[in-house]
């Protein structure tokens, strides 16, 4: 299963950023997932929200440069080397991990990890086979 992320295109300026947290806030949109990866004259702005679509309403409405991607979202034992042995199963099958991150979780056993990978299908069948629950939608966290 896949989830839908959301990705925004910001300019290097001071406030970007906040911009963007309050179009979202005025719309009551909740986020799950965020990343912001730092290149030379730009920053990309990952989100998982529970409302993809009116995100990317709102953020183009407000004159951001918006994409919707399918991203893998996948409970991973919060324990020393969980994450290692998630990978390890990824790794043994050759699948590429382009790029992870965590998202914050409340309570529970296990971690959150967003992954995007360039053989989706296989990689869910692989985690999936290592005993891994992989998500289909955030629930509360």
């Amino acid at each position: 299963m896949e989830v839908a992320q959301i990705s925004i295109f910001l300019e290097n300026r001071s406030g970007g950023l906040a911009d963007v947290a309050d179009a979202l806030a005025r719309q009551g949109i909740s986020i799950k997932a965020i990343t912001l990866a730092d290149m030379a004259d730009f920053g990309i702005l990952r989100l998982i929200v529970d409302d993809p679509d009116l995100t990317r309403a709102v953020l183009k409405e407000a004159g951001f440069t918006v994409d919707k991607t399918r991203v893998v979202a996948v409970e991973v034992p919060d324990r020393a080397g969980g994450l290692r042995d998630t990978l390890q199963a990824l790794k043994r099958s050759e699948i590429n991990v382009e790029y992870m991150y965590s998202a914050a979780r409340r309570s529970g056993e296990s971690a959150i990890i967003i992954f995007r990978f360039d053989e989706v299908a296989r990689a869910i069948d692989v985690l999936r086979g290592a005993g891994l629950k992989v998500l289909d939608r955030f629930e509360t966290m």
